[in-house]
């Protein structure tokens, strides 16, 4: 089974890069973030022509966020449980998995979560981005107690390390890169989840953003802020993760590429 995140940044701009990009890469389970739209304008009818199931939870002009599942898939919450919050940030729901030739059928529970930027800092919506991390990082302990495979996914927001930017000085005047920021990260981390990426990868260089600006992309001045953690379970049955690096060569693409891993 493969599971991928990726922020679109408009689905309705990035559409055509979507529906190429599930054509080839072909994923079972995909949570996006930053659809930019409400429910009623999300893109539906043209990814469901590829197989999928679509569950949004839309936002007028910012935000979003979305799970489209080749298996059966029941949403469990919009929006994060404990959470006062009136941007759509949060969806969850538990995929039913069918029975294969050698294993019976299972469940895997899977969130897409688009976490606040937090700049500029000091200020309020720093406070904001901490509380958001607070409250997941309370909603995931409880989870754990399912004791089922739990993927959360999306764009933290964070730059967990110093070699997840290519000029990670760059970064100090940023909430992206704040030691509370990273503080909050390796918090949740420590409850038990597996950071997919870095589980299969040590190497340097292994990015999903580029700027817009300053020829970030030329110069590749990427930063790592897409992750996918996995819970005890679902991280027994890591194969292998991916970063979709070419698409952000394309035209007019996203500032974020997919990131992807492989469960058995």
């Amino acid at each position: 089974m493969l599971i991928a995140t990726f922020n679109v940044n408009s689905v309705r701009q990035r559409l055509e890069h979507l529906l190429r990009w599930l054509k080839l890469r072909e994923p079972d389970l995909v949570c996006l973030q930053e659809l930019k739209c409400l429910d009623e304008a999300f893109p539906r009818a043209e990814i469901e022509e590829l197989g999928y199931q679509v569950e949004t939870h839309g936002q007028k002009t910012f935000n979003g966020v979305a799970l489209i599942s080749k298996h059966p898939i029941e949403i469990e919450h919009r929006g994060l449980p404990g959470f006062e919050d009136e941007q759509a940030r949060y969806i969850e729901g538990v995929v039913s998995i069918p029975a294969g030739s050698n294993q019976p059928g299972s469940a895997l529970r899977i969130a897409s979560i688009y976490f606040p930027n937090g700049n500029p800092i000091p200020g309020p919506k720093f406070d904001y981005k901490r509380a958001f991390m607070a409250a997941l990082t309370d909603h995931a302990r409880r989870l754990l107690t399912f004791e089922e495979p739990l993927v959360l996914a999306g764009d933290y927001n964070v730059i967990p390390e110093p070699r997840d930017a290519r000029y990670p000085e760059n970064w100090s005047g940023d909430a992206l890169f704040q030691p509370e920021s990273r503080s909050d990260f390796r918090k949740l981390c420590a409850l038990g989840f597996t950071d997919a990426v870095r589980a299969t990868s040590d190497d340097p260089g292994l990015y999903s953003f580029w700027d817009y600006q300053a020829g970030a992309w030329q110069r590749n001045n990427g930063i790592r802020i897409d992750h996918l953690l996995l819970s005890p379970l679902a991280a027994d049955r890591l194969m292998e993760t991916g970063i979709d690096k070419a698409m952000r060569a394309e035209d007019k693409p996203s500032d974020h590429v997919p990131v992807w891993c492989r469960l058995r």
